[in-house]
């Protein structure tokens, strides 16, 4: 698990409603709804403990906690069944809260935006999906070696549902993190704008200097008029300049057509030696 998404699970394994019964059950729901067997393994210490707190506290003793490595899990002698009302807007935050806690993972924003969550069935991932529909979330699912993946890919969506779930702080990270990259691509597509107009630039100046060059060494360069004669020479001078720098070098200025119009006469009587 990323670092983020650990982040996002300490926020929200230390959020303060275990003396609601009910939200308890709701988020022990979501829980229960990513997988079907009496055992659940994470390797968040927060998470853990968060899912021992919600059994503890909905009256559920019979379990254990155990650890291997990294991975803490708890097992169980037995599922609880709860009823669920996802119509209820505090019923659904809790159990997305639990479901994401559960088996939910999410990028770093600075790389790509993507988050998940994983479920054993089918018709359980289905309900988390719709759930977040109906909030006008982009969520979609797809399946991954049998399991059943809920995702997104939308950088709003995913925001709006760390706000659902209550993760705040993460939300102010997240949307930070977004807005620095935004601002940074932009920079980027600019720079890799003018590098590429640079570029036109210096191409067309060394194709514009080698045909004044040829004037020149031809002994032809006076049948340029001196119009021409002012802008060959000031080409030769600014070989980096833009037509529209050269136009504003002249006596009197020019607009970036004028200045074209008169490089191209300089190009032709040089391509007629």
């Amino acid at each position: 698990m990323n670092s983020f998404s650990m982040q996002i699970k300490e926020e929200l394994g230390q959020i303060n409603n275990l003396s609601k019964k009910e939200f308890v059950k709701q988020e022990l729901a979501g829980y229960f709804s990513t997988f079907d067997s009496t055992t659940f393994s994470t390797e968040s210490e927060y998470n853990i403990n968060r899912f021992a707190k919600l059994l503890e506290n909905a009256g559920e003793k019979n379990y254990s906690i155990g650890i291997k490595g990294k991975v803490y899990t708890i097992k169980l002698k037995k599922r609880i069944d709860i009823e669920v009302d996802l119509t209820d807007e505090n019923c659904a935050k809790n159990y997305a809260r639990g479901a994401f806690m559960a088996t939910g993972t999410i990028n770093n924003p600075q790389n790509i935006y993507h988050i998940e969550i994983t479920f054993d069935e089918k018709e359980n991932a289905e309900t988390f999906e719709n759930l977040l529909i109906d909030r006008e979330l982009k969520f979609k699912i797809h399946n991954r070696k049998e399991k059943y993946i809920v995702y997104s890919e939308d950088g709003d969506s995913i925001s709006s549902f760390l706000a659902f779930i209550g993760a705040n702080k993460s939300v102010l990270k997240f949307e930070e993190t977004r807005v620095l990259k935004n601002v940074r691509n932009r920079v980027n597509r600019m720079v890799n704008y003018e590098t590429a107009n640079m570029g036109k630039t210096i191409k067309s100046s060394v194709v514009q200097i080698n045909y004044i060059n040829k004037l020149k060494d031809s002994k032809k360069f006076d049948i340029l008029t001196d119009k021409e004669k002012e802008l060959a020479n000031l080409r030769l001078k600014n070989p980096e300049a833009s037509l529209i720098d050269l136009g504003n070098m002249l006596e009197p200025k020019i607009g970036k057509s004028g200045v074209y119009h008169r490089m191209e006469s300089i190009i032709n009587k040089a391509k007629s030696i």
